[in-house]
């Protein structure tokens, strides 16, 4: 065999294999982030055995055709095949809609109606990346607090997720803002660790950890396969399919380690079947030519998990 291709075989090799010293806790939970149905079909996701996945949902869901479509495709794809559903409420895909935020009583509506809907869903974040800027509760913390009073008086035994925060250098003050408008601390934030752990660094998720109470689901994290977007110049770490592997044994094997207080991991994404070159973002785990680096993390990350809870159950 060519020595060349000897060379790449070990890369991946090392790319793939944990550190056992550094094994996935079995209490935490992994699932997947991604937006297509198609994600459930793929005998790939499921013979990696995840029985969890998250979906962005837009507000005003049900009042455009195309958008209840695929809210639709997918909640019945998850139900088929028996995978839990975080779903994430988002601002409005429709065009011109993207700033409008509904009162907090027509916000309650859809969401009764989403539940009537499809009554297994019983997880739920109130928006995504709610102090991202790009979104329009940028600058509105007491709304989410709004927010969640309602979806809670709609769902008392429902999980609720206040917020999910993008780890920018507003983070700490709009989780602040939020708790402080809620007048009690949530029992779990969500974070997207984008930032911190592309720079293969925790300070960002270690400031959350330190200003919250709470639990810290991560409901969207991983490497960064290309980013296109008008901002990539202020981002500051490499890219590609070996960044994002490593990224993501980073991910599971100091992130994750950081505190017990962290339960869940969501990768985003799944693929890029439907991408196309206009697309921003690709962290996927599948690419066009099939399983890249970060899947082989994945599952021999979920293979050594099984391990450990075969061993703590005694088997």
């Amino acid at each position: 065999m060519p020595r060349k291709v000897l060379l790449v075989l070990g890369l991946l090799l090392v790319l793939a294999a944990p550190a056992p010293a550094h094994a996935l806790s079995p209490s935490v939970t992994v699932g997947i982030g991604d937006q297509k149905p198609g994600m459930f079909f793929d005998e790939r996701f499921t013979k990696l055995g995840i029985a969890d996945a998250r979906i962005v949902v837009p507000w005003d869901w049900r009042t455009i055709r195309w958008q209840a479509g695929e809210v639709d495709a997918w909640m019945k794809a998850a139900q088929r095949f028996g995978v839990r559903t975080l779903v994430t409420f988002s601002h409005s895909r429709g065009k011109g809609r993207r700033r409008v935020l509904p009162k907090p009583e027509r916000f309650k509506l859809e969401f009764r109606k989403f539940r009537r809907k499809y009554p297994w869903a019983k997880t739920f974040t109130v928006w995504n990346e709610a102090n991202h800027c790009g979104e329009p509760t940028c600058r509105r913390p007491k709304l989410i607090a709004a927010y969640y009073r309602k979806l809670r008086q709609a769902c008392k035994h429902c999980t609720l997720i206040p917020a999910e925060l993008l780890d920018t250098p507003n983070m700490v003050r709009y989780a602040r803002d939020v708790r402080r408008a809620m007048r009690f601390e949530p029992k779990i934030w969500g974070l997207h660790n984008y930032v911190d752990v592309n720079r293969r660094s925790t300070r960002r998720t270690r400031q959350l950890l330190r200003a919250v109470k709470g639990r810290i689901w991560l409901t969207e994290t991983g490497g960064i396969v290309k980013r296109r977007n008008r901002r990539k110049e202020t981002i500051g770490f490499r890219e590609g399919t070996k960044h994002a592997a490593r990224v993501t044994r980073f991910v599971f094997r100091d992130v994750v380690g950081l505190s017990s207080r962290i339960q869940r991991v969501y990768l985003y994404h799944w693929d890029t079947n439907t991408s196309g070159p206009k697309d921003s973002w690709d962290s996927a785990l599948i690419g066009p030519r099939g399983p890249r680096p970060a899947f082989s993390v994945l599952k021999w990350t979920l293979k050594r998990q099984r391990v450990l809870r075969a061993r703590a159950r005694g088997g």
